[in-house]
């Protein structure tokens, strides 16, 4: 029997972030919202049978590890356990490639398909791999880019505005986002 969904809120200095849990590790990650009531929704999305508990000490650990993050202490979260259940064989290896980023370090979608013995046509895959990572911060997905530099989309709270704020606090020097022609 799979052990119950749990959930906690935790306040960054970039929002209401919420994290989800089993016994087998971290299975939710939800970046900073501005209210605590989107960020749970969030959570319960993902997880509607979680009740919210108190974390166990592994839990509290990567909870103050993103708090930092967040006031911009240099954090790697590639030995925290997580537990993204059942996946499609790609996005399992995307997603373990994507885990060894580290601080600053970015590439592209097509980069990621490459590495994968995949052609660039699978970039896009790769896009929605990131797109559905549960546990953001942790596959660290904000690292991985469009081509040319481009900052790419973002479907976390904020969009890409978000993900250019955690590039810019690893120190990624990131291209303002054109908003349209410029004649």
């Amino acid at each position: 029997m799979a052990s119950q969904n749990q959930y906690q809120l935790f306040e960054t200095a970039a929002g209401v972030a919420a994290i989800g849990w089993t016994n087998s590790g971290i299975v939710s990650f939800r970046l900073p919202a501005p209210t605590a009531n989107e960020a749970e929704r969030a959570v319960l999305r993902r997880l509607p049978d979680a009740i919210r508990s108190e974390p166990p000490a592994e839990t509290a650990t990567v909870i103050d590890a993103a708090i930092r993050y967040f006031k911009g202490e240099r954090i790697e979260f590639s030995d925290v356990p997580i537990d993204l259940g059942e996946q499609p064989a790609f996005f399992a290896k995307v997603y373990a490639l994507v885990r060894q980023l580290g601080w600053g370090e970015t590439t592209t979608y097509g980069a990621v398909a490459r590495a994968l013995d995949a052609g660039p046509e699978h970039a896009r895959a790769v896009g929605q791999a990131m797109a559905t990572n549960p546990v953001p911060l942790i596959i660290p997905c904000h690292r991985v880019m469009a081509a040319g530099g481009k900052i790419g989309g973002f479907s976390a709270p904020g969009g890409s505005t978000s993900k250019t704020r955690m590039l810019e606090l690893e120190g990624v020097p990131v291209a303002p986002v054109q908003q349209g022609f410029d004649f």
